[in-house]
């Protein structure tokens, strides 16, 4: 519910502040007066375009900042400002203030924090709904048909938004098991050609580096064959270096015990001989490590080139050889038994549609009940309005199977026939503006009960129309706003005006000489006694008369 509006300088408007209560109120005044500035500048604190025109004449900037009641936990509007961040403090009221630049550029904010336009404008419709005579939007539009029943209806659309998504999720993955079988149908050959000759080759992880070295190493070995040979050859034999060493420790050990020197020769004798064995042994690794054999060289190279040649086939390091084969083994596999997969998917398909086609069905049948209810509602106010030849209809029509989707199958729209015999049309075609106007009052009493923004706007939706109609209308008004909500109506007709809860004045005025004229627009909270001689105004014209003044009493005295 709007609590406060406060304007500066929006095109005639320099400075307003308005308070607003619960119930009907009425904003009245002379034609031209700027009712409409009003309703500009709270659209724009909704999220309307930013036209730099309502930016009043030799001001630099205009701003706007409208303060609603904090919006009820658990409901569409609070999930909306917690997704985005903004942050609502218990109690406190939710304020949205728009600044407009006189170059164009404006600037929106919820709570102090920026937001976009685009924000503020989902924002706003969750708060406000705005209706006239010619409004596009709203109870006019038929895209807006379908849920404003399923809220009539109390329908919950989330069981059938969910079966849909399940359906849908079955059908992608139907779809792409078939893409993904006929791409590897139309390489058939070429992939059972391929996992042959990679199984064939068997690579493993790690064996191109093992096999490189192995022939690095075999490589050296012959390079380093006949130094081996003849180093090894002085170490084998009675005359070798070490066999020598070991007949002179043999002598010297018989020795030793004649000196200490000789103890120490001997010693050392010893240790020469472990080097040499030792040093004889590394020998014979190097040897064996490096051992130079033709035939196996020849083998590690052909399995060397073949794992690398292999891997060039197929854009892929020879590492990934192995991983390779199991791809393309596995896609040679999903083939073989693409069958019984797609058949199980299929299934899953069907499933999914089923229990879709049960969920839609079931909120079909639920619309379809709460739509003769509707008709019946809107009937019952149609008379008083005097509609009496009207008739409404609420059409429920069956999609076609591939414009089903997660709100169901129906296409939901709202008709009407003005005359009797006239076939049934949309609202905005067949109506006319006074017609019109009423009937989406009608609509708004009998959806009242059933959710909806805070406040309702009807702007000037009595136009046309006087005396008995305008009586019933005020009526109504009033009705839809004892229903807990919050109704601002901009009317011409004093029978609506008497049954306001609340009651502005929107007055313009000029001041200074002339070259320098200013021309202002104000609103006023009128009391008893200002509501009394404006319902007189309104009765009598430009000059209020005693009859007028007791006329309007009467009108306030109905009211109350």
């Amino acid at each position: 519910m709007l609590t406060a509006l406060s304007i500066a300088n929006i095109v005639l408007i320099e400075r307003l502040d308005l308070e607003f209560e619960a119930g009907l109120g009425v904003l009245t005044g002379e034609t031209g007066a700027g009712k409409s500035i009003l309703l500009d500048a709270l659209g724009l604190a909704l999220g309307a375009r930013a036209d730099s025109a309502l930016v009043r004449q030799g001001s630099d900037k205009a701003q706007v900042t409208a303060s609603f009641a904090p919006p009820t936990a658990d409901t569409p509007l609070a999930a909306l400002l917690a997704d985005n961040e903004i942050a609502l403090e218990a109690g406190e009221p939710l304020l949205i203030r728009r600044t407009l630049k006189a170059d164009g550029g404006s600037r929106a904010f919820l709570n102090d924090q920026p937001c976009s336009a685009a924000l503020l404008r989902e924002v706003g419709g969750h708060l406000v709904e705005i209706h006239g005579q010619h409004d596009d939007r709203g109870l006019l539009a038929p895209a807006g048909h379908r849920v404003l029943l399923d809220v009539y209806a109390r329908a919950d659309t989330r069981a059938v938004a969910a079966a849909h998504a399940a359906w849908r999720a079955a059908e992608e993955q139907l779809a792409a098991a078939r893409a993904a079988i006929s791409a590897a149908e139309r390489d058939r050959e070429w992939l059972a050609h391929c996992v042959t000759e990679l199984q064939a080759l068997g690579s493993q992880p790690g064996e191109e580096a093992e096999l490189a070295e192995a022939r690095a190493a075999m490589q050296k070995g012959e390079r380093l064959a006949g130094d081996l040979g003849a180093i090894m050859e002085a170490f084998e034999g009675s005359d070798s270096g070490p066999a020598q060493l070991r007949a002179a420790a043999r002598r010297l050990d018989r020795l030793a015990g004649d000196h200490p020197l000789l103890a120490e020769a001997l010693a050392g004798l010893d240790r020469a001989i472990i080097e040499a064995d030792e040093a004889e042994g590394k020998l014979h690794e190097a040897a064996r490590a490096m051992e130079y054999d033709p035939e196996r060289l020849e083998a590690t190279e052909t399995r060397l080139f073949e794992l690398r040649a292999m891997a060039r086939k197929h854009n892929v390091q020879p590492d990934e050889l192995a991983e390779l084969t199991g791809t393309l083994a596995a896609r040679l596999d999903a083939i073989e038994g693409g069958s019984a997969g797609l058949a199980k998917l299929e299934a899953a398909v069907a499933e999914t549609a089923s229990a879709y086609t049960h969920a839609a069905t079931a909120l079909s049948d639920q619309r379809a009940k709460a739509a003769i209810r509707l008709d019946t509602a809107v009937a019952g106010e149609l008379v008083p309005l005097k509609l009496d030849a009207a008739r409404f209809q609420t059409l429920i029509e069956r999609l076609p199977a591939d414009r089903w989707g997660p709100e169901g199958m129906d296409r939901v729209e709202f008709l009407i026939s003005t005359n009797p015999g006239a076939p049934f049309a949309p609202l905005a075609k067949i109506a006319s503006g006074g017609e019109l106007s009423r009937f989406i009052l009608a609509l708004k009493v009998a959806l009242a009960e059933e959710g909806g923004a805070g406040t309702i706007i009807f702007d000037e939706i009595d136009r046309g129309v006087g005396g008995a109609v305008a009586s019933a209308i005020g009526e109504r008004l009033a009705r839809l706003a004892g229903a807990g909500k919050q109704l601002l109506a901009v009317t011409h007709s004093p029978q609506v005006a008497a049954k306001g809860a609340f009651h502005f004045i929107i007055a313009k005025s000029s001041e200074g000489p002339n070259g320098g004229v200013v021309t202002r627009t104000s609103v006023h909270a009128l009391d008893d006694a200002g509501r009394r001689e404006e319902i007189a105004r309104m009765l009598s014209g430009a000059e209020v008369t005693a009859e007028a003044r007791a006329q309007a009493e009467r009108l306030l005295d109905i009211a109350a």
